[in-house]
């Protein structure tokens, strides 16, 4: 029986994009669903997925080394123990004020996406939001912001970097998927908060599990068990290689309850989101507003430089990627999930 003109088209896409596949093992690409190697259940009960784990975290471990001139014996310490650090009254207090006021002002066209309850908005730091927010560009270029995020991150690269708000709603709607503890990917990253309102424990504030970011037997073993199913999980976020993790299975894999940051106001928070990590709850509506940072570079480079992107670059990069979003969605393709908002603050709320 001749095959059908449609198997034929399928055989020869698939003839086309299998080498993308292929070499898409040797970036950050991480989803199960999208990528058929990534998520083959025969390669990774061979070692596919521990062996990239693994190949990763010791690249990263290798880059931190060389990058430990750039923050103190201290802040190493901390982070080696815990995979985050934690810096109170981050600015002085006539930095922070300056800072606070300026965000305060500063309606710039925001993007929001909605998460189960909850609702994320962002404005992208981009050379138009610094020109307006300058106490922004200090932060961003001090030894100290620039240190712990390319020490966490195992790059020296800036991160992109946004004016970002956590709104949270009393209960409506279904769960937000970000408050089950879980890993961003596959390898380690840094993200970084610093927060511009006081975060209470009962308002959906960061949770981190400590020493999660430490790549154990146990964990190494847990990893290889999740990539066997993971292309078929019932779970889209899993699927797509953001792991989840039940806090009554920590204790297997030899690792503590999460601790919640209920933190005052001008609290840096930078932690590597290989571990594991959170939205705590909300017993009812809340606003958290803060500088965030994400840095996810390639993982399986040997250096730490030779990165042509600064935040602002970044930032305008970003706005790009939703605008391009919205000419997809005028072409009726695919609803563009980050809607846009035009001349609100950080700090509105509906």
């Amino acid at each position: 029986m001749l095959p059908s003109k449609r198997a034929i088209l399928s055989g020869a896409s698939q003839a086309i994009i299998s080498p993308l596949w292929l070499a898409g093992v040797l970036t950050g690409a991480k989803s199960f669903e999208a990528n058929p190697i990534i998520g083959n259940r025969r390669l990774n009960a061979l070692g596919l997925h521990a062996a990239r784990v693994n190949a990763a975290y010791h690249l990263a471990k290798a880059r931190r080394e060389r990058l430990e001139p750039l923050v103190s014996a201290e802040d190493r310490g901390a982070f080696e123990r815990d995979g985050f650090v934690v810096r109170s009254n981050f600015l002085p207090a006539g930095d922070f004020a300056a800072l606070l006021a300026q965000v305060k002002a500063c309606r710039r066209g925001a993007r929001e996406i909605t998460q189960g309850s909850t609702k994320n908005r962002k404005i992208a730091v981009n050379p138009e939001t610094l020109a307006a927010i300058p106490a922004l560009r200090t932060v961003l270029h001090s030894t100290e912001w620039r240190g712990l995020v390319r020490f966490v991150g195992s790059r020296d690269a800036d991160p992109v970097v946004f004016l970002q708000s956590i709104l949270r709603r009393d209960g409506d709607g279904p769960e937000d998927p970000q408050t089950e503890l879980h890993a961003d990917t596959f390898h380690p990253t840094v993200k970084a908060w610093l927060f511009l309102t006081d975060v209470a424990a009962d308002a959906g504030p960061f949770t981190y599990v400590s020493g999660s970011h430490r790549l154990t037997a146990e964990r190494l073993q847990w990893e290889q068990q999740m990539s066997l199913g993971a292309r078929w999980s019932p779970d889209q976020a899993t699927r797509e290689g953001s792991f989840r993790i039940s806090a009554i299975d920590l204790p297997k894999l030899g690792l503590p309850q999460p601790r919640a940051f209920a933190v005052p106001a001008n609290t840096l928070v930078v932690a590597d989101t290989f571990g594991f990590h959170a939205r705590g709850p909300s017993i009812g509506p809340s606003l958290r507003v803060e500088i965030f940072a994400l840095g996810r570079r390639s993982p399986f480079l040997p250096w730490t430089g030779l990165d042509p992107w600064s935040t602002a670059g970044l930032g305008r990069r970003t706005s790009l990627r939703w605008k391009f979003g919205d000419f997809i969605e005028a072409a009726g393709l695919k609803r563009n999930a980050w809607r846009s908002r035009a001349g609100v603050s950080a700090f509105d709320v509906p």
